[in-house]
């Protein structure tokens, strides 16, 4: 089994939580999590992001639920990095 090491995510959010906040969030679900986000389009009431997160094990499912916590919508994964275990020494 391999282990996820970068994914890159198509997300709907609220204006509210902020970017700032929204991404710490993500961060904390991984203690290696780096998390970047790039503001695509934003509309009256919501903002389209791309969110990248690296890391040593990525956790998919509590990623996916972080975001759904915050008031977020995963549309899309469009990018998945893997390593085999015995490459990620």
């Amino acid at each position: 089994m391999g282990l996820v090491k970068r994914l890159v995510m198509d997300v709907l959010k609220p204006h509210q939580p902020g970017f700032i906040e929204f991404s710490q969030a993500i961060a904390k679900v991984g203690v290696d999590y780096k998390v970047r986000l790039t503001l695509i389009e934003m509309d009256e009431s919501t903002e389209t992001l791309e969110v990248v997160v690296e890391g040593n094990d990525i956790d998919f499912a509590a990623i996916k639920s972080t975001i759904s916590d915050m008031g977020g919508s995963l549309h899309s994964v469009d990018e998945v990095e893997v390593h085999s275990e015995v490459d990620a020494g």
